[in-house]
Order: structure tokens, then sequence, then C-alpha cells
């Protein structure tokens, strides 16, 4: 029997729907396992800054990090802020930066590799006396996202942490931050493995450069407009800028109405201890 016009209309009608779900579907299983691949992947830490004054875009969100108990941000509800400095070797910066943190009764996390705990066991003595954290920035300051078995992620943390306890003569703290920002996903999943918080940031600038520091107007100008609520903020030790200018730079926050938070309570709420 042939078709009427309209029961051929609506064959072909429904013919494009169903070429059209399917497109749709192919579309999405294509966009997952592109999604996939990538989070997998190496990576670099990045950031977008939207609008002054608030917590900025990761290249990861919160939630998936969250997956692997890893941060970029705090709590963005309050205004509290938590102080983090990486370092890699020491140049006569320190000393005038846990100054101006005493003077403001800033806890603050070091990240430190293990050249800097060999040579410098007085400092690492000094912060955790003074009620600073010592992170894990590992013990040799490799590209971890190019380190793909178990075996030797966990000796980078775990010769750190012997050379830490063998300073300090206590544990150190399982808080863990990528060396230069980067990462993988399996990176991520072998450090909660391992019992360990991977901690990002929410803002830095370029401060790590010793012979070509900023001054300190370009420091405030990034530092200062991009605070914002539950900010992780990296600074380098280094930076001959940063000590100069970390008295002023903490006034400012706190006039700002910030206060600053140990990294500590962020990461461990609600358990005995780190």
């Amino acid at each position: 029997m042939q078709l009427s016009f309209t029961g051929r209309r609506r064959r072909v009608l429904a013919l494009c729907c169903a070429l059209f779900c399917l497109c749709g579907m192919l579309a999405t299983l294509s966009y997952q396992r592109r999604t996939a691949a990538a989070s997998a992947a190496a990576d670099n830490w990045g950031l977008s800054f939207q609008k002054e004054g608030e917590p900025p875009a990761g290249n990861a969100t919160a939630e998936f990090l969250a997956g692997y108990d890893a941060w970029y941000v705090g709590d963005t509800s309050r205004p509290v802020i938590y102080l983090t400095f990486d370092a890699g070797f020491e140049n006569g910066n320190t000393e005038a930066i846990l100054d101006a943190l005493k003077a403001h009764g800033a806890p603050a996390t070091f990240f430190l590799v293990g050249n800097y705990i060999a040579t410098q066991p007085d400092l690492v003595r000094r912060m955790v006396a003074e009620g600073h954290t010592v992170g894990n920035h590992t013990n040799t300051h490799p590209d971890m996202s190019r380190i793909a078995d178990r075996a030797s992620f966990e000796k980078e943390l775990s010769e750190l942490e012997a050379l830490y306890e063998q300073v300090v003569g206590q544990p150190m703290a399982k808080i863990y931050r990528p060396p230069q920002g980067k990462f993988s996903q399996s990176n991520l999943e072998m450090a909660k493995a391992l019992g360990y918080k991977t901690v990002f940031w929410s803002l830095a600038y370029v401060d790590w450069y010793t012979d070509n520091q900023p001054t300190r107007q370009q420091a405030f100008d990034k530092l200062l407009p991009r605070i914002h609520n539950g900010a992780i903020v990296l600074l380098h030790s280094t930076s001959s800028t940063n000590a100069e200018i970390l008295d002023e730079l903490l006034d400012n926050y706190e006039q700002m109405g910030y206060t600053f938070g140990d990294l500590n309570d962020l990461l461990f709420a609600g358990q005995t201890g780190p």
C-alpha cells in the first residue's frame, strides 16, 4: 500500500529525529572520552580570574579536586585566607618573612624540598617552633606528572618525610604540593592513597625569578585586587620583594577585613589532627 504524503512526511521526520538523537549521543560519548583523557593526562595548574575580589576558576574544579582530597581554595563564604610559601633553597629572605608572620600572628605553611631541610635545619625548626607547618614539596623537586608508578612517587614523599623527622623530631604533616603545580589524575590518586592532601593555590604572582624581582608596586597590584575569601596564597620565600613587603601586605589584608587561617584547620576539619 502506498504511503500518503502525510505518512511519508511523518516517517521522514521520525527518521530525522532518530538521527539527531544518535548524533547527540555520539557527541556526548566523544566529549566524555576527551574529558576523561584530559583529566588523566598531565597538566599544569592554572587560574583564570573573572572578577576582582572573587575566587578564580582553576583548570580543575574544586568539586573534581575534592574527590582526591585536593584543594586550591578554601571556604569562599568567609574572609579567611591561607598563606603558603614554596622554597627550594635559602637566600637570606626567610628570616624577614618569619618576622612579619610573627608580628601578625599569622600561621603559614612552608612547602620545602630535601635540599632546604638538609641545609637549613635551624630555619626549619624555627618555622615549627613558631607554629607554622612544613609541607611536602618532594625530596628532589621533579616533574611529578611524569612519574607513573606508585613506588617512585612514594619515594619522593617518604624520603622527605624521613629527613624532616630526623631534623625536627616529629612526623611531617600529610600535606603535599606538586612542584611547579604539575600534576595528573594518577598523581592525585596516589597522593590520596598515601594519606596526603594535595594543595594548589588560588592566588600567586611571578615572584620566583631571583634576578628579576617584581617591584613593590607590581607585587601589590597583583596581590591586593585579587585577594578573595578562602584564598590559598602562594608566595616564594626566595623572593626579596616578598621579604620587603610582607609586613605591609599583611597589614593591607587585615585592613580589608581578612584574617589568617591555619591550613591544617581547613584540610583536616573534623579530624583529630594531621
